[in-house]
């Protein structure tokens, strides 16, 4: 060997030896648990059909009805060649603009710790922060500008699955002309952040925001006029989107009188802390809805056997709060379907993709289709 090789060869081993050695790999976050798959016919949940696998109920049922344990996605929510398309218009809005909501956020790495002066309190390490969210506007084809349509508002958007849908039953006639207005919420998720605020909140705070300053920019940006007649608007979402769009209806009345709920978070997420519902939407079946009159409300909700459980108190079974507002409902004699989706998980895609046609032929059942 020369030289000039024993060189290069001791010049590499010390260069090899100098390097850095890498720092060990960052321990793996505990998996979260997997919440408990639960039978749809336990004792106190409601009676229930159970449906052959792969179907759904009729639109034109109500009641309490078992899907799965297989989803198959219905055809409407694919593009169909020769189904005429609606337009999307996208615009954003900014926390600096708003009258309603400046924007909080949870300080990162933190949760809610119970009030060692009151159990029932959180207390929750939140600050300022500022947010930006976007607003999809869905225009069907067979719009005519200039006219006043129905609408629908969506929390979480946008939505691209419920647009495709919308196109298919708007061109078979099965729902009507509308307008759907899909909000993303203004940023994080449960107590302390903006999203939990606005959605997890137990008043009309929220429905006031989109009728004051999200639905005026929907008619000025997309150029279409919205109805003022409640029986012509319908909200949605899913999980505390879902408990959002049941307190817009509920607590506005006056604006919106039809509800699509998946996997809605009836459980106590509210904060702050409020006395008259001091266990937020968990109230809702709790005390609210039963010692209320009736209202003119037309409701669908699902939920799944393996959907959220958290045992952290007794207000956060997702799926004995979806049950227990089915039993509510029943009682007051409203226009209502619940669906129980084996084989599936929180805000399940495939339950969706699944379901959203029902949910929506059966939210609009009693509406003229022209």
């Amino acid at each position: 060997m020369s030289r000039l090789h024993l060189t290069f060869i001791l010049l590499c081993t010390v260069a090899f030896a100098q390097q850095p050695t890498p720092p060990p790999p960052a321990a793996a976050k505990p998996a979260r648990p997997q919440p408990p798959t639960r039978d749809p016919n336990s004792p106190g949940y409601v009676k229930a059909a159970e449906l052959p696998d792969g179907t759904v109920p009729a639109p034109k049922q109500d009641g309490n009805f078992i899907i799965g344990p297989t989803h198959p996605a219905a055809p409407e929510t694919v593009v169909k060649e020769g189904v005429p398309q609606g337009q999307i218009i996208e615009f954003t809005m900014d926390s600096k603009d708003s009258k309603t909501y400046s924007g909080i956020a949870r300080k990162p790495g933190t949760f809610g710790q119970p009030d060692p002066a009151n159990p029932g309190k959180l207390l929750v390490d939140s600050y300022p922060q500022p947010y930006t969210r976007k607003v999809a506007v869905y225009i069907p084809k067979q719009y005519v500008p200039g006219t006043v349509a129905p609408l629908l508002v969506g929390a979480d958007g946008p939505d691209r699955m419920l647009f495709t849908t919308l196109d298919n039953l708007i061109a078979a006639k099965r729902v009507p002309v509308m307008i759907a207005v899909s909000i993303a919420n203004g940023s994080g998720d449960a107590q302390g952040s903006q999203r939990g605020l606005e959605y997890d909140t137990m008043s009309g705070l929220y429905a006031q925001f989109v009728e004051t300053e999200v639905l005026p920019l929907v008619e000025q940006k997309a150029n279409v006029k919205l109805t003022k007649d409640p029986d012509a608007r319908a909200t949605m979402g899913c999980s505390s989107g879902a408990s959002a769009a049941m307190a817009m209806a509920w607590y506005r009345t006056d604006l919106y009188h039809r509800v699509l709920s998946y996997s809605g978070t009836y459980v106590y997420q509210q904060w702050p802390y409020n006395a008259g519902t001091p266990h937020g939407a968990w109230d809702f079946h709790a005390s609210i809805i039963p010692n209320s009159p009736k209202k003119p409300l037309r409701i669908w909700m699902h939920v799944s056997d393996r959907d959220n459980l958290s045992t952290r108190d007794d207000y956060h079974d997702w799926v004995l709060a979806n049950e227990n507002m089915a039993k509510v409902l029943t009682a007051k004699g409203y226009p209502y379907q619940f669906v129980f989706a084996r084989n599936a998980s929180h805000c399940d895609r495939s339950v969706k993709a699944q379901t959203l046609p029902l949910a929506l032929e059966y939210v609009w059942k009693d509406f003229p289709k022209k």
